[in-house]
Order: C-alpha cells, then sequence, then structure tokens
C-alpha cells in the first residue's frame, strides 16, 4: 500500500462512516472486496494476510481458470487483483477481535487498536484446521503434511500417504487419494471409524485401504519432506512407524467466529448459519461467506461465489436502505 493510501486509511478509519466492513483475506474476502469496490459501495477489507488456509498449499489444481499454481503464487494472485481495485481501503496486517452493534451500524475493532464504523459487515474469515498438534506437524506443512485433499490429493500420485481422522472428512479424503496414492493408510483414535457407513464399506473393500485402530499419532517425521509416521498403539502400547510420502490431517477445522460471538446465531461446530440464498445471518447488517458459515461444502471456488452472492445482496440492502 502506497504511504498516500495509508495515510487516508488511517483518517478514514477515524471519522468514517463505511458503508462496508469486510474482514478476511482468503478467495471469499478478496472476492467481497473486488465486487464491493466494482460496485462502488464504500468499503474496507481488514485482513491478516492474503490467501487463507490455501498459502501454505504445495500446488492448487482446482482453482478455475488455473491449471496449477503454489498456495503462495495464489496469494499473490489475490492481492495484486484487489489491489487493483479503486475505491476499497485495506487494512492487511491486521485482525479484527470484536464487533459491536451501535444502532444502525457496527463498531470493528481490530488487534492493532483500530476503531471502524460500518453500516454493514461482511464475515469472510474462514477457519483455521484443527492440529493434532504432534512434533513435525507444523514444520512439514506444505511439505507433506495437508488438510485439503481436494487441493492437494493429485500431488500425492504413487505414493503411501497416512489420513488421520476416522470420521466423514477422514473417510472422504481416502476415497479422493484413490485415484492418485499408492497406499493408503487410515488411523483412527478410537475403536471404530464414526464416518458414514456406506462410505465405510467403500474404504474398507478398496485393496489400496488400510484401516488403523486405537491408533495416537505422536510425530511426523521427515526431512525436508515427509517420510514417515509415527503413532502408538493404544491397546498394546507399542509405538509404531509407517513410512509414508504424505499425511492428510482430517479431525475438524474451526471457525474464525469469534469476534461475532454473541452476535450472530451458530451451530453447534461454531460455524455462522446464513440464509444460502443471500448470505445472511440471523442479525440484520450481518453477511457471511466462506468456511466460516454453515456451507456444506469447504472450496476455494465455491467461497468466492458466496462473497460475491453476499455483496450483491448487500448492495440491493444499501440501496433500500
Amino acid at each position: 500500500m502506497s504511504a498516500a493510501r495509508s495515510g487516508r486509511a488511517r483518517l478514514a478509519y477515524r471519522n468514517f462512516m463505511y458503508d462496508l466492513i469486510i474482514v478476511g483475506g482468503g478467495p471469499a474476502g478478496v472476492a467481497a472486496g473486488i465486487y464491493a469496490a466494482r460496485k462502488k459501495i464504500k468499503s474496507t477489507i481488514i485482513l491478516e494476510s492474503f490467501g487463507g488456509q490455501s498459502l501454505v498449499s504445495a500446488g492448487i489444481e482446482n482453482w478455475i481458470g488455473t491449471k496449477s499454481v503454489s498456495g503462495f503464487d495464489f496469494s499473490q494472485m489475490l492481492e495484486a487483483h484487489l489491489r487493483a481495485q479503486e475505491g476499497i481501503d485495506i487494512f492487511d496486517g491486521d485482525l479484527v477481535v470484536k464487533v459491536e452493534k451501535e444502532g444502525d451500524s457496527f463498531k470493528v475493532m481490530t488487534r492493532d487498536g483500530k476503531a471502524l464504523e460500518a453500516r454493514t459487515i461482511l464475515v469472510a474469515s474462514g477457519s483455521k484446521r484443527r492440529k493434532i498438534g504432534v512434533p513435525g506437524e507444523a514444520e512439514f506443512e506444505g511439505r507433506g503434511v495437508a488438510y485439503c485433499s481436494t487441493c492437494d490429493a493429485p500431488i500425492f500420485k504413487d505414493k503411501d500417504v497416512a489420513v488421520i481422522g476416522g470420521g466423514n472428512a477422514g473417510l472422504e479424503t481416502v476415497v479422493d487419494l484413490f485415484a492418485y496414492a499408492s497406499k493408503i493408510y487410515l488411523l483412527e483414535f478410537g475403536e471404530a471409524l464414526k464416518g458414514d457407513p456406506i462410505t465405510q464399506e467403500k474404504i474398507k473393500a478398496h485393496p489400496k485401504t488400510e484401516i488403523i485402530l486405537n491408533a495416537k499419532t505422536l510425530e511426523v517425521l521427515g526431512d525436508q519432506f515427509v517420510t514417515g509416521l509415527k503413532y502408538e498403539d493404544r491397546k498394546s502400547g507399542e509405538n509404531k512407524e509407517l513410512k509414508v510420502g504424505g499425511v492428510f490431517v482430517e479431525i475438524g477445522s474451526i471457525p474464525n467466529a469469534d469476534f461475532v460471538a454473541g452476535l450472530v446465531s451458530v451451530n453447534k461446530a461454531g460455524e455462522i448459519i446464513v440464509d444460502h440464498r443471500t448470505q445472511e445471518s440471523s442479525l440484520e447488517g450481518v453477511w457471511a461467506a466462506g468456511d466460516v458459515t454453515d456451507v456444506l461444502y469447504k472450496q476455494n471456488n465455491i467461497s468466492a461465489g458466496d462473497a460475491i452472492k453476499a455483496v450483491l445482496s448487500i448492495y440491493d440492502y444499501l440501496n433500500k436502505k
């Protein structure tokens, strides 16, 4: 951001009422920012970094119109496209910590001490993958440790892979890997898989799959990339090791929605419940899009589309006020 633009933004947040504040810099937030600018909505976007969860992906092969792109390059594409727009203030490197309703408008407070006001809010803050928290997981994220099979399964062609988590997400990841991996180990902490029975039957019957129950993951092994996985057999207490070239962690995700806690309705998973025709939340003036919502499929293309839908709905809402 140029010094002039940054200075104007600093003045704006003190005494300026925006029509829209967008929270988040992933595909949903950036798509919303681009459409808001094109609709000439007086808007700002607050984000910690560009790219969302995709930033650490080794390769994204399902972003429409792009054959293959690294997570880093993807984030730069999003940033460049957003910065090419006129009429939107960009506060990057910051994080929204609280939103308050004030009459017919909202006050948005950030980690850096900003206090911005707007008539509407679009929450596009995504989610964070639930981590196992074992040695090697963080070190090899993007270098063999993955959290999205739809994004990353093709990278593991002809490799032995471990999938951690026996719920629906884990089972679906195994199915996604059938077309690519040579061998798939499915590790479940409990005594039985928890996912859909029909999918369980499918993976149990597949020759590539080996199911390991009562498995407590201890460590992800590797050098420059993942080379193995160490786990404890919870029944025998014995430590065992698998030689794999990839590890998919599928134990759920946590929506980044704490800053609107108490304002909007959420489901048991903490996801913001929206009207999927418009992306409007339970509170008038607040919309949400992407992985932070109760959308069924968590995908970049869907997040971007839902955010666009939300901005068009916000545009109509603002013009009726």
